[in-house]
């Protein structure tokens, strides 16, 4: 329960229904997936028009420093805490207690992170939410969380173990959906191991493959030219351009991605998602789209070769391809995550 209200995840504010645009083959689309609560959010006791009610208790003295918490386990298993209590620090305050990838992108304060993590009260000592207990990691956008968690996760990159510290006013003073064991001024104290991290662009090492189009850039944005006269490829052709540093994007993923799309009969622009990227799952869209896709880096760029037999064999209105057409894809993928 790290969001500041009760609300449903998107993986972008701009992101449309990916499964309705790439739906299979010109039949029905299918089904436009919604954005799915994070594991943090099922977990969150029952919303009340009230915040929870205070009562009277000692002070506890404030510290400065989180040295004093101990962190025993190893990154993708559920950690053991031992925290001094009552324990209140003065400031959000975080530790790296195991390094992420050297590689790997930033998460900035408006990313979106797929992630493991464990919460403690830190006057009590007692857990109060476990991504681990609900057997998923969560997906969190960061934006949408309490502030000091934020500040915690802003910086950090996949594969990265993060101790976060953070007092009751960056925590969940006044939210009226915190647990029932977190009072007014209790210091929270996380452990969150990232799994993934948004990004805005394609990034990592530039790949120098042999494809049967040739790329360009213009104004910012990838551009493909064709062989009109040529025969295009009879099997789904499907390489990294840039390959990112993240885990691979799995078949049953929410993913984000841009793209640009290409008729290979015209050789034209046919649809331009790249300024409005698009979210939903994997597994609902074009089947070439899907194979393509699937098992590739979070962060790489990929083009892909999309025959009719695995793209258009019926025409399509929307994008606007005739039947039997082949299509080209340049595709950003800029996050994926399990939780769908």
């Amino acid at each position: 329960m790290l969001n500041r209200r009760p609300s449903r995840i998107a993986l972008a504010a701009s992101a449309v229904a990916l499964s309705a645009i790439l739906a299979a083959c010109g039949g029905a689309p299918a089904e436009t997936p919604s954005a799915a609560p994070t594991a943090a959010e099922t977990a969150a006791a029952t919303p009340s028009a009230e915040p929870t009610p205070t009562p009277s208790r000692e002070p506890v003295p404030v510290s400065n420093s989180i040295d004093g918490i101990e962190v025993v386990g190893e990154p993708g298993s559920a950690p053991t805490l031992t925290i001094p209590t009552p324990f209140a620090i003065d400031e959000t305050r975080t530790r790296t207690l195991v390094e992420g990838q050297a590689d790997g992108p930033a998460a900035a304060a408006d990313s979106v992170i797929e992630a493991h993590y464990v919460g403690f009260n830190g006057r009590t000592g007692e857990q109060f939410g476990s991504s681990w207990d609900q057997g998923t990691p969560a997906m969190l956008a960061l934006p949408q969380m309490v502030e000091g968690f934020t500040i915690g996760m802003t910086g950090a990159k996949p594969g990265q173990r993060v101790l976060i510290a953070m007092p009751g006013s960056q925590g969940y003073d006044g939210v009226p959906t915190r647990p029932e064991s977190v009072q007014d001024g209790d210091t929270l104290v996380f452990v969150v191991d990232v799994v993934a991290v948004s990004v805005k662009d394609a990034v990592g090492a530039a790949e120098t493959p042999q494809l049967p189009v040739t790329l360009g850039e213009a104004e910012g944005k990838p551009t493909v030219t064709i062989d009109t006269a040529s025969t295009p490829p009879a099997e789904l052709v499907a390489v990294p351009v840039i390959k990112g540093a993240q885990r691979a994007v799995g078949a049953d993923d929410y993913v984000l991605v841009k793209y640009r799309m290409y008729s290979w009969k015209t050789g034209e622009l046919i649809d331009d998602k790249f300024a409005a990227p698009v979210a939903g799952q994997i597994n609902q869209t074009l089947e070439g789209f899907k194979q393509g896709i699937v098992g590739q880096p979070i962060g790489s760029r990929v083009v892909l070769v999309v025959p009719p037999k695995v793209g258009y064999e019926k025409p399509s209105q929307n994008p606007p391809v005739e039947a039997g057409d082949t299509v080209v894809y340049v595709v950003d993928i800029l996050f994926g995550s399990a939780v769908a």
